[in-house]
């Protein structure tokens, strides 16, 4: 088994906010009694780097940027993030004894983040700036038992921690996402394949044993949610998918367009319910795993899993559902994605979307932007804004939104529970061949992800779309 760092992968088989209170973080602002651990830490050790990188695996964290244009780079990095932290609930702890960040009230605690070779730091954070912030914890430049909580820090004020004027700047310096990952019928196949096809047996060490993906829905709410345990995992994915296929309709006989298949288990419910399922994706590592499920529940009559593109779709169907697929369609792609389930949607169908969403004005200004995410996790993604599907849907489709239910207080949650079941089968992931570097990789995605829902600098919705015609003529047939 080999590793690129072009994927991370093993191939081969918004506002002033303070950290808010959940498991697994000591909350800024918390009293925490001197000699005590909270009963809400971190329930695992953040693995070490390794001391040497492989260069041949993994060369943006193995060498340091240098050079004149790297070492000013790096010194306007630094003053910039020092300037930052000064005014932030965070505490930076450097290896001379210093500690930046805002000073709490006596008896209280803000989340730490430990420098362990600053220059390092600063320089990769000059040359990428988030890539960098990124790239510096996967080298092991810098450290955080909490780390979801210090990347809450940062989420939360996003828009602000670089001053407006070199905001302005920031297009002219930064990378920009490469033509070759661009969401084109030629490199979609690639984009997903470098995320997805990772190993079946990767993901099945986190997920489970629905295979599933992607936020669930739990029963619980409010303060109850914050708890909510691993073995109310699976059921609360059902829940999940049980309500998108409710929304679109799925009963006995419903024909079924399933837009990016996952593991299957949107497929099973659907067959389970009586409904005939054509479901695409473009990865083969979940193509063949769902084909096997479907196999050994015996709907192999009733689901059809192809290796195609969604443009490539033909047909005739009652209910096109799509799980959290469209941000990987690309911001140029949107309309395509819409205008292509509307010519298959027949006369009186519905659609059931789940899309991870941020606010509009975080979209506009980060579309074309080249981030750490896209270089080591999903390629050519872009996240959606509701206001960017409502228009999309109205100004270049006959479809329409007709209702929306908002769940980003649960996607925090699976992603904590995702985060402590990989952190607790560490040994498993690295007899698949996946190194530390890979491994504080992979925590650094789900942290940060999971500070973005936290922050709410991210949500995620349930869609439930139609065609525009089909709430005019209910109408007309009820008057009449």
């Amino acid at each position: 088994m080999t590793m690129t760092e072009a994927t991370g992968s093993a191939a081969g088989r918004g506002h002033e906010a303070t950290t808010a209170a959940r498991p697994g973080t000591v909350p800024a602002g918390a009293a925490v009694p001197p000699g005590t651990v909270p009963a809400n830490a971190v329930p695992y050790t953040v693995p070490q780097a390794p001391a040497a990188v492989d260069a041949a695996i993994w060369p943006s964290i193995a060498t340091v940027p240098s050079g004149l244009k790297a070492k000013v780079a790096g010194r306007a990095a630094d003053a910039i993030f020092r300037a930052a932290v000064r005014r932030l609930p965070l505490e930076v702890r450097y290896p001379d004894g210093s500690v930046l960040g805002r000073e709490p009230e006596p008896g209280h605690t803000y989340p730490v983040m430990t420098l362990n070779r600053p220059e390092a730091f600063a320089a990769r954070l000059g040359d990428g700036g988030l890539i960098g912030l990124g790239e510096s914890f996967m080298a092991g430049d810098w450290d955080a038992d909490d780390l979801t909580a210090v990347m809450e820090v940062f989420a939360a004020r996003v828009g602000t921690l670089v001053p407006e004027p070199l905001q302005k700047l920031r297009a002219l310096y930064l990378p920009r996402q490469p033509r070759r990952e661009r969401n084109t019928e030629q490199n979609t196949r690639s984009n997903i394949s470098r995320h997805y096809d990772l190993s079946n047996e990767l993901f099945a060490t986190f997920l489970d044993s629905t295979m599933t993906y992607s936020s669930a829905l739990f029963p619980e709410s409010g303060d109850a949610l914050q708890t909510v345990a691993w073995d109310g995992l699976a059921a609360a994915q059902q829940a999940k998918i049980d309500r998108l296929l409710d929304k679109a309709g799925v009963k006995e006989g419903t024909r079924v367009l399933e837009i990016g298949t996952g593991w299957g288990e949107l497929a099973l419910r659907a067959a389970a319910r009586g409904a005939t399922v054509y479901s695409v994706t473009l990865s083969s590592e979940q193509q063949e795993l769902a084909r096997k499920r479907v196999a050994d529940a015996g709907y192999t009559d009733a689901v059809t899993i192809e290796l195609k593109d969604y443009r490539a779709v033909e047909g005739e169907y009652d209910a096109v559902v799509s799980v959290e697929m469209i941000e990987a369609v690309g911001f140029e792609y949107w309309a395509t994605y819409f205008q292509t389930i509307e010519r298959v949607l027949a006369p009186g169908g519905k659609v059931a979307i789940q899309a991870i969403t941020i606010a509009h004005d975080r979209l506009m200004a980060t579309r074309t932007s080249y981030t750490w995410v896209h270089k080591y996790i999903f390629p050519g993604g872009v996240i959606p804004s509701v206001r960017a599907i409502e228009e999309i849907t109205a100004k270049q489709t006959g479809l329409r939104v007709r209702e929306r239910l908002a769940m980003g207080e649960h996607y925090a949650q699976t992603l904590r529970l995702w985060e402590e079941r990989f952190m607790d089968r560490s040994d498993e992931v690295n007899a698949l061949g996946f190194d530390a570097v890979f491994q504080r990789m992979w925590l650094f995605y789900l942290c940060y992800s999971r500070a973005g829902f936290e922050t709410g600098y991210l949500d995620v919705q349930q869609i439930v779309l139609d065609h525009a015609a089909t709430k005019g003529a209910a109408a007309k047939g009820a008057a009449a």
